[in-house]
């Protein structure tokens, strides 16, 4: 039973994990092959909005 139990749990975390990096790597060649010239067009557009934000979170140095 613990037998059964640790080959379930070995591939079920594999499964999860070649999902979630097959995922990132085809959302990444996706962007690359069909965003053309507008890719960074929202990042470019949120960053302008926060210009001037004062920063929170974090250690001061």
């Amino acid at each position: 039973m613990g037998g059964y139990i640790f080959d379930l749990t070995v591939v079920a975390l594999l499964i999860i994990g070649l999902t979630a990096t097959l995922g990132v790597l085809t959302n990444g060649i996706g962007e690359k092959l069909f965003s053309g010239k507008k890719g960074s067009e929202f990042v470019d557009q949120s960053l302008k909005i926060q210009t001037g934000w004062k920063q929170v979170g974090g250690k001061r140095k």
